[in-house]
């Protein structure tokens, strides 16, 4: 059996849905308003919600803050976003 090392441990905090603190990112995809793209070190982690921020984030340690009203997050595969033929954007919006 192979064991998976992660380099940046994946960590989630999150405080009365308003406030999170998230580490083991490798990669901010895409952020606005309404929704949050990321890729952990546990797969993708998409965060929606309203007036939604980020308000600090350090691509070295790999952690980012967020602030706003969390609706969701949900967790998926990176290789799911590869799909052929369509895009991360539909794919998240569907």
């Amino acid at each position: 059996m192979e064991e998976h090392i992660q380099a940046n441990p994946h960590h989630l905090s999150l405080t009365d849905r308003h406030n999170g603190t998230i580490t083991g990112v490798k990669d901010v995809i895409s952020f606005d308003l309404n929704a949050i793209l990321l890729e952990t070190e546990s797969g993708m982690l998409s965060i929606k919600g309203h007036d939604l921020h980020v308000n600090r984030l350090s691509v070295e340690k790999g952690e980012i803050e967020i602030a706003g009203t969390i609706d969701g997050m949900v967790y998926s595969d990176v290789n799911t976003y590869a799909r052929k033929g369509e895009s991360i954007f539909t794919r998240l919006f569907k």
